[in-house]
């Protein structure tokens, strides 16, 4: 019988004969068929999967060496392009879209032997903390069915967390991996910003979009991460420096204790749940005993973070989502006899959901002339002083720890009338996006009321050898290595 614990063991049971790509695909596809009632797959690509799996297989039997993925079952968020195959951000603007090209990261997911078995349900373009912003309905936690997954990539953690997949690939925005990640007790990596390409991506906010990891265990993240990493010519914004192998280098052992600083303000905050306080300075003893140095240190901005991220955010999402017209692809109004400008405002008003709406509004009101330097310009200054302050933080600390997220999961459609609690979801994610360091959800604690939920470690800018190292090392810290 297939069994799934890493791809390290998957790839050593392929090479032993005891199972097969086929039998991969087959176990992934009948378990997604007996759990659809959670969601989280929009379209599964069974047909395909096995045939690829096949020639794997056959590949194996001629002496074909194996990709560093090979025969790994991956799901993909609905922002990635994969070519041939619909697209449509969970949005009903984009219904039957076909994407033209692949992902530079799907490509390269693709060129090292891994099979995409579907594409994954999200908050539309992106935009959400609950996965229940979709055209396509809400999505379901694997372990509390009354409760979100999180967002806005919940679809691919509910994938990974409830065995429809071997790992899977989302974009974090202000969270987007690293929360649904911590609803669903999963491991989930933002990494640095420019580490990998976002061709591909559908763009909700261009300077904090990054395409991001959902694994089981840190050593299948960073295997993930040495794949899709690298300079891309399609994207300017992404790194030239060389990749690092990173699941070579995770697997020494660190040389030394780190240096820890945490916010005092996170954790002192009105707004976090005690559990997940008591459990987060228990951690930090335990850290101490280990050896390690963790400080207290202020940080007078936590609560101006979230009203900057969402002042920038959705003033790059109504640039991005203005392409979206109804003209050239997706949803167009039925009605006739409509002018331009009036197909325009009926084709958006139809097709964009009631969150992206409300972003597209608040986004276009920042950029307007009578309030673009007090609302815009003021948050760009916001952002610029958070860098050189977290600069300042790493000339003298290796990372910094908190709280993924205020709260564990809650129930769905407790918050869909209070959008200002639903943002505060994010306000202890949203740091890394702003200062484009990169950031992990490690599932280190369960809450009293049985849900998980992790702690978030962050690390200097490409730096995600130490970033993983450590978290390795804080799986074991904390008895889920």
């Amino acid at each position: 019988m297939f069994r799934f614990s890493t791809i390290k063991d998957y790839h050593n049971a392929l090479q032993n004969g005891q199972t097969t790509c086929v039998e991969a695909v087959r176990f992934y596809a009948d378990a997604i068929a007996q759990k659809q009632h959670l969601n989280c797959y929009i379209d599964v690509y069974v047909a395909e999967a096995l045939a690829t799996a096949a020639a794997l297989d056959q590949g194996r039997k001629d002496g074909l060496p194996m990709g560093r993925l090979h025969g790994v079952v991956i799901g993909l968020k609905d922002v990635l392009s994969h070519k041939a195959h619909r697209l449509s951000a969970a949005s009903a603007i984009l219904e039957n879209f076909t994407a033209i090209y692949d992902a530079t990261v799907v490509k390269r997911l693709i060129d090292e032997g891994a099979i995409i078995i579907g594409r994954q349900n999200c908050d539309e373009f992106a935009m959400g903390s609950s996965n229940e912003n979709s055209a396509f309905g809400p999505v379901k936690n694997a372990i509390d069915e009354t409760r979100v997954p999180g967002g806005s990539s919940g679809g691919s953690a509910v994938a990974v967390q409830a065995g429809l997949c071997m790992a899977s690939l989302g974009s974090d925005t202000g969270g987007s991996v690293r929360q649904p990640a911590d609803f669903c007790g999963i491991i989930g990596l933002k990494p640095t910003y420019g580490r990998v390409s976002r061709y591909g991506l559908i763009a909700y906010a261009s300077s904090f979009d990054q395409v991001g990891i959902f694994g089981n265990t840190v050593e299948d993240v960073a295997r993930m991460l040495s794949v899709i990493s690298g300079a891309d010519s399609f994207d300017s914004t992404v790194s030239q420096s060389p990749v690092p192998d990173y699941s070579r280098e995770i697997a020494e052992k660190s040389a030394r204790p780190y240096s820890i600083a945490y916010f005092r303000e996170t954790l002192e905050h009105p707004g976090l749940d005690p559990a997940i306080k008591a459990e987060t300075e228990a951690f930090i003893k335990k850290l101490t005993a280990s050896g390690h140095s963790v400080k207290a240190i202020d940080f007078k901005l936590l609560e101006y973070i979230v009203p900057t991220y969402y002042i920038l955010t959705t003033a790059e999402a109504s640039s991005n989502l203005s392409r979206f017209d109804g003209v050239r692809y997706g949803h167009r109004s039925a009605q006739k006899d409509l002018d331009l400008t009036d197909l325009y405002k009926l084709s958006r008003s139809e097709g964009f959901g009631r969150e992206v709406k409300r972003r597209i509004m608040l986004g276009t009101f920042v950029l307007s002339a009578g309030y673009f330097d007090a609302y815009f310009t003021k948050a760009q200054q916001v952002r610029k002083i958070l860098s050189d302050q977290t600069k300042s933080i790493f000339a003298s600390f290796d990372m910094i720890i908190s709280p993924t997220v205020p709260a564990p999961a809650f129930a769905i459609g407790q918050k869909n009338d209070d959008p200002v609690e639903m943002f505060l979801a994010d306000i202890y994610t949203v740091f890394a996006n702003l200062v484009g360091i990169p950031g992990i959800s490690l599932p280190l604690f369960k809450h009293p009321n049985g849900m998980p939920f992790g702690l978030q470690v962050m690390a200097s800018h490409f730096d995600e050898v130490s970033l993983l190292r450590f978290s390795r090392d804080l799986m074991e810290v904390g008895g889920k290595a």
